[in-house]
């Protein structure tokens, strides 16, 4: 025995042999093994998420219907937006013609969270700045809405700094599919993942050439290096690419590879982003949908594929045409193009556009709120990164409206006050569903980093004061709009034992006023005693109802504002007030629909009630008093015909200027200050106002108006002590009131009543008919 093994030692060769079926069914058994293994892997891959793709963030979508309010202007300020191009006659998709006040639209196609909409041309016709007619061209009928593809805002880039659009097997333009198998491997349809032949002919062609000058890899060799392998030119990575090219070719059909190679190949860089896909590729170089692409601009990217930043079309022009050409070329002579196509395309200019579209930085401070609102609502990273496509309540003509009021201001208050470094932030939102339109958050409109209308948490001054009128007016046994308030110098000492004595503005106490006038004119101290007789408990669990939810402490000062909140906070607050006492959550984020178009998630909050309804109007009666005869009264005189309502708020030695407003859709909150909480110089009048009267002036405010309460009515009331007196009486207050709480009975008049005009007598027709 000892002497057969230490044979074997001295020629294992011939124990090899020996022993060659069962080494060979080891070896074979591995194989499978890693065959196994990487099928397995190929398997996570391909039939799970492929990419970790960005989620697209869309703006609301523009409708139209009959009799709208619409100019020529803003219909071709959308199509713009939306990159459609301006034609002598339109006949595809993206393209639109204009003949004075008619467009003809060949609009996209597109998902809505609500269902697809088909591509189509139309017929608008505008008149009087109005939306006269909408025909669909398809019937010939018109149609009751009209409904434009959301324009892309931007797309929240993953961590793996990769971007890509992805587009289906079905939406790949046929010239594509043609070019890209052509050029790059066009063996595609008949090999197996791997072509020996054109390895073959690589080799040949290199070694006649001196240098590498042909590769042999297939596209299925090319996805599987991008998608799995690392760059090192080495056996292992060449022989495991080959083995993972013919697992993918056995599993998976022609169409699904190109598919997967068309979203993943990689064509250029944005910036530090890279640029993946021929989605992501037309949209970055072109500007348009890759199914819109003509085969000259479809030639020019494919011919980028050989090397994306030697063929790059806007630094290398005249070496991308070349590329293309020969690639337009290589498509004619494989009877893919005629001659008289081929000429054309061969003499197009190469048109490039400069990518900006696809920048991630539009609208910084609405963006970082949508964010937010995203991380709650998908806490799972791989979720938000899976080409969700997010909906959201933006609208893009009021945002830029916002950042340019921002920044044209706040350089006029400098100048004119000469004042450094104001900074500002607005707050724009729908009163009735809550839906976020625009956010600005700094001068620098255009740039991130500190949100102040997310983050700036600054005393809200007299803006609290609503709060505190809405408190009592809801208490209407004992308090009404025409109910005295006192108007004497008060002392109040704190649980510390400092005293603190608050004034009006103007240093003056007139003894007693209105609750109306105290509200209207702003003043101090009758808001204060006010305050202090309705309790502080009751003030923040008020504050609380509006929709506050930052900390909140009780004390005396808090009467006038000494709470800190951030300009997205002070809107929640007053959306409450101006919606009639409902609560709407003010959001971003309105529907949520995953990349194949499913529904993953929608905004669906009702609103709450939280005050009672009549106490809001006659809140809402004084607040809109404020810009007829208050703090506010600046606002009558430049938008005479409008009706709106709202409320200054200055802080301590003018740090914080603030402006809530409203008119009957948008509520508007405004606040300037400065980083350092140095004095501005500016009130709420000189300051905040400007911004929401700048903003209104940039578009078409709508005249504030609110259905009349049942419960409530006109009454009249003696200014000296506010009790109910009859109609007629000199002086009295005429305001409106919730009259069930009121007393059965009047009093008397201050003085007699103005003498009664004698009556003409009655002729003997009224006499005898009346």
């Amino acid at each position: 025995m000892a002497n057969k093994a230490k044979s074997a030692s001295k020629n294992p060769f011939k124990w090899l042999w020996r022993n060659k079926w069962k080494l060979g069914l080891a070896l074979f058994t591995l194989f499978a093994v890693y065959l196994l293994y990487l099928n397995i892997i190929i398997q996570n891959r391909f039939e799970g998420n492929k990419w970790q793709v960005p989620a697209q963030i869309y703006a609301r979508h523009l409708v139209l219907e009959p009799k709208q309010q619409m100019t020529a202007k803003e219909i071709k300020e959308e199509l713009s937006l939306l990159n459609y191009r301006k034609v002598k006659k339109a006949s595809n998709t993206g393209e639109y013609q204009q003949n004075g006040n008619s467009f003809i639209i060949m609009r996209r196609a597109f998902h809505f969270p609500d269902g697809f909409q088909r591509e189509g041309g139309f017929n608008i016709v505008l008149e009087n700045n109005r939306v006269k007619s909408i025909v669909s061209l398809a019937t010939n009928t018109p149609i009751s809405e009209f409904r434009m593809e959301p324009w892309l805002v931007t797309r929240l880039i993953n961590s793996g700094r990769e971007d890509r659009m992805l587009v289906s097997y079905g939406e790949v333009p046929q010239a594509l599919k043609d070019a890209l198998v052509l050029v790059e491997d066009r063996d595609f349809y008949q090999h197996h993942g791997v072509a020996p032949l054109s390895i073959a002919r690589a080799l040949m062609a290199n070694i006649a050439a001196g240098k590498a000058v042909q590769g042999g890899s297939t596209l299925t060799q090319q996805l599987v290096k991008n998608l799995f392998l690392t760059r090192e030119k080495t056996i292992t990575r060449k022989i495991n690419e080959a083995l993972m090219a013919l697992i993918i070719d056995a599993r998976y059909t022609k169409e699904d590879i190109l598919e997967a190679y068309i979203n993943e190949v990689f064509l250029g860089q944005n910036g530090a982003t890279g640029v993946h896909g021929f989605g992501l590729a037309a949209q970055f170089y072109f500007d348009r949908p890759l199914r819109e692409l003509n085969t000259a601009e479809v030639a020019t990217l494919v011919g980028m594929v050989k090397g994306p930043s030697f063929y790059n079309p806007r630094r290398n022009t005249a070496r991308a045409e070349e590329r293309r050409n020969l690639v337009l070329r290589i498509l004619f002579e494989a009877n893919k193009l005629s001659r008289q196509q081929f000429e054309h395309y061969v003499n197009t200019p190469l048109k490039v556009v400069n990518g900006k579209t696809l920048l991630s930085g539009k609208h910084p401070a609405f963006m970082d709120r949508v964010r937010r609102e995203l991380s709650d609502i998908l806490d799972n990273p791989d979720i938000r990164q899976s080409g969700v496509k997010v909906f959201t309540t933006l609208d893009t003509t009021a945002q830029r409206k916002a950042e340019k009021t921002v920044s044209q201001q706040l350089s006029r208050l400098e100048k004119a006050k000469k004042v450094e470094a104001l900074e500002a932030a607005m707050v724009v939102t729908d009163i009735r569903s809550g839906e976020v339109r625009a956010i600005v958050g700094s001068k620098e409109t255009q740039y991130s980093g500190f949100n102040r209308a997310l983050d700036a948490k600054r005393s809200i001054g007299s803006l609290i004061k609503p709060a505190i009128y809405l408190t009592a007016l809801e208490q209407a046994a004992s308090y009404n709009l025409a109910t005295p308030l006192r108007d004497q110098p008060i002392r109040l000492k704190s649980s510390k034992g400092a005293v603190w004595e608050p004034k009006n503005n103007d240093k003056a106490f007139r003894g007693q006023v209105p609750l109306y006038t105290a509200l209207t004119r702003s003043l101090n101290v009758p808001t204060v005693s006010l305050g202090m007789e309705l309790g502080l408990s009751t003030i923040v669990d008020s504050m609380r109802r509006l929709g506050v939810t930052s900390d909140i402490k009780s004390y005396p000062a808090l009467t006038l504002g000494a709470v800190e909140l951030a300009p997205i906070e002070v809107n929640q607050m007053y959306q409450t007030i101006a919606n009639n006492g409902k609560l709407m959550p003010i959001h971003t984020v309105q529907t949520i629909l995953s990349a194949d178009n499913a529904p993953i998630w929608q905004f669906s909050s009702q609103g709450r009630q939280r005050f009672d309804e009549d106490a809001a109007y006659l809140l809402n009666y004084a607040l809109h008093k404020v810009t007829l005869e208050g703090t506010a009264k600046s606002l009558s005189k430049r938008f005479p015909n409008v009706n709106m309502a709202g409320k200054t708020g200055t802080t301590d030695d003018y740090r914080d200027s603030w402006f809530s407003g409203f008119d009957n859709n948008l509520l508007i909150t405004t606040w300037i200050g400065k980083d350092n909480n140095t004095p501005t110089g500016l009130t709420g009048t000189s300051g905040a106002l400007a911004l929401f009267s700048d903003f209104q002036s940039k578009q078409s405010p709508k005249s504030l108006v609110r259905r009349f309460p049942e419960g409530l009515g006109i009454a009249h009331f003696r200014v000296k002590d506010g009790m109910q007196t009859t109609a007629g009486c000199k002086g009295a207050l005429s305001v409106p009131a919730i009259l069930d709480a009121l007393p059965l009975q009047t009093v008397p008049c201050d003085s007699a009543p103005p003498a009664q005009q004698k009556q003409k007598a009655k002729s003997w027709w009224e006499r005898i008919f009346g």
